[in-house]
């Protein structure tokens, strides 16, 4: 089979799955999403933008073949994790909401960055100091509040547990 028209079928079924499901729920005060608007994609596709200003509608798997989008066009932008979270909220998922806000925030750090986070908040592989380092940055750098309070509060455990980098 070749290969485009299979990546097409994989992206086909994965918006299709992500489609189904959701039950309608009464739209909620003050302009919030709601399970109501979900799928986002379908009920509130004018309102998704990508991070480069693109409107949803304006993706496509030929623009992507053809080079009219880029990575960046296809990436997620914070107002939609926004309301992808408020969607979460309505349906009592708070947790998952806050997941997705802090996936939010983290949108403006670089990927090679985070990856190196990430590789930092493992067992033994940084000092408390550097771990209070990437929290000042993502806090500074980047804005990423809440993100820069669970480094910091992993510094803390880590330093409790003894899972801080030896010398």
């Amino acid at each position: 089979m070749d290969q485009e028209l299979l990546m097409k079928q994989i992206v086909e079924q994965v918006m299709s799955a992500m489609n189904k499901g959701a039950a309608p729920a009464a739209p909620a005060a003050g302009g919030k999403m709601t399970a109501a608007n979900y799928p986002l994609a379908e009920k509130e596709a004018d309102k998704i933008k990508t991070p480069t200003g693109k409107p949803f509608s304006s993706l496509s798997y030929e623009k992507v073949l053809s080079g009219e989008l880029t990575s960046d066009d296809m990436r997620i932008a914070p107002e939609t994790l926004e309301y992808q979270a408020q969607v979460a909220e309505s349906v009592n998922r708070e947790a998952f909401a806050g997941n997705l806000r802090r996936a939010a925030e983290l949108i403006a750090v670089p990927d090679e960055r985070l990856l190196e986070i990430y590789n930092a908040l493992r067992p033994y592989r940084s000092t408390k100091q550097e771990l209070i380092d990437i929290a000042n940055e993502l806090d500074g750098k980047y804005g990423a509040k809440t993100a820069a309070g669970l480094v910091r509060e992993a510094a803390e455990v880590y330093e409790k547990r003894d899972r801080l980098k030896k010398f």
